[in-house]
């Protein structure tokens, strides 16, 4: 919550390459560790230090793409919370078989210095007020003028006041923001969905890690595909953009998610009821497929939504809505295991379905209602803050 009001202050560039330089840090006393507290202590900063990119990607691609060009870039990112968790227990279960858990460290480690380097040393700053800012300062030097200034540098509250306003802001974005509010509601199952692969298969069958790890393959072939169908989607938004003049409304993120939310309880329900351990390995894996491909429709068309409803503060929204999910995703491995004892395999995995199912009412709610919630909201993006924009340049 404290990264994406940073990037807003002081620029994408410095977080991104701070918070990965930590991460990477972190990375080694975890292979290391010798004890428990070691390794809760040092995860607990690598958690907080990759959260970074989670929250500033989608500011990012708000700074690097117009709405209708958006849906592609936008897509990629979507995908890849999900293909990490559908992927990992396939490298990890094998790699901690054969070399041990240390090695996921050092294999993380590689990764995250390779990620680290790229984006320090190849990735521009990308946040337009920074931007103008370097310039200035830049124009100000070279032409000894000093009339070279922006509008962030004429903002005359002191720094105190600042920091106060943009660390609030995510905060303020989820408690008084029933659009940020409601839309993570959908996409924090994800992680109970993924706690879930171990207990049926190692727990239910007496499966490896390892062998666990193949049957997250049909849930990454649905994020992939649903990836790969994501250049139709812009297709039919960039239709949409010239049907309403080059200004669609924002709830037109939401077809997508109003049609692939049915897929997750479908999935689901599949999961649930072929997951009787002397049943065939089949029926839970292929009910991972409708799962992935409807989970990252849903994931695209919230951050789109959110992108386009609080352009001028998009990080900050995103950060919002990564915040719960993280912090569900960290609670959930506390209670699926006892869920599912107590529940049984079939109606715990039933429950969470009946859940999605339910959340298939919220993109309805807010594509038929969306505008009017905007129009009453205080961080709403309108375009009289553009119109405003555009007469201060001229």
């Amino acid at each position: 919550m404290a990264f994406a009001p940073m990037s807003e202050m002081f620029g994408r560039r410095p977080v991104y390459a701070l918070t990965l330089l930590l991460a990477v840090i972190f990375i080694i006393p975890c292979a290391v560790s010798k004890n428990i507290g070691t390794l809760i202590v040092c995860r607990a900063i690598d958690g907080i230090a990759f959260s970074a990119p989670m929250t500033l990607v989608g500011g990012t691609l708000a700074d690097l793409w117009k709405n209708e060009e958006r849906g592609v870039p936008m897509a990629a990112f979507s995908a890849s919370p999900f293909l990490g968790p559908a992927i990992g227990p396939l490298a990890g279960g094998y790699l901690a078989d054969a070399a041990g858990w240390r090695w996921l460290y050092w294999l993380m480690l590689i990764l995250a210095f390779v990620a680290w380097v790229l984006i320090t040393f190849t990735v521009p700053e990308t946040y337009a007020p920074t931007i103008l800012k370097r310039r200035a300062k830049k124009l100000r030097k070279t032409e000894n003028d000093s009339t070279y200034v922006t509008e962030t540098e004429l903002d005359s509250r002191p720094m105190g006041e600042k920091l106060r306003i943009f660390f609030f802001r995510p905060f303020q974005l989820l408690f008084l923001e029933p659009i940020v509010y409601h839309l993570r509601v959908p996409l924090q199952w994800s992680n109970t969905v993924l706690v879930s692969y171990p207990i049926i298969y190692q727990g239910g069958k007496k499966w490896s890690a390892g062998s666990t790890g193949l049957m997250f393959i049909p849930l990454a072939i649905g994020v992939v595909m649903s990836a790969v169908c994501s250049p139709f989607i812009n297709k039919h938004y960039l239709s949409l953009y010239a049907k309403y003049g080059g200004k669609p409304p924002a709830e037109a993120r939401l077809i997508p998610m109003m049609f692939s939310c049915w897929f997750i309880p479908i999935g689901l329900f599949i999961f649930a009821w072929t997951s009787y351990p002397d049943l065939h390995w089949f029926g839970p894996a292929v009910g991972g497929w409708p799962v992935g491909f409807g989970f990252i429709f849903l994931y695209n068309s919230a951050n789109n939504y959110l992108v386009d409803t609080y352009q001028h503060q998009a990080a900050s929204a995103l950060a919002a809505k990564t915040f719960l999910r993280s912090i569900w995703g960290a609670s959930t491995v506390l209670f699926t295991e006892q869920m599912y004892d107590r529940l049984g395999d079939q109606w715990a995995s039933t429950l969470l379905a009946f859940i999605a199912l339910a959340c298939c009412a919220i993109p309805y709610v807010f594509y038929f209602k969306g505008e009017s919630i905007r129009r009453l909201s205080r961080y709403a993006f309108t375009e009289d803050e553009e119109n405003v924009g555009k007469t201060e340049k001229h």
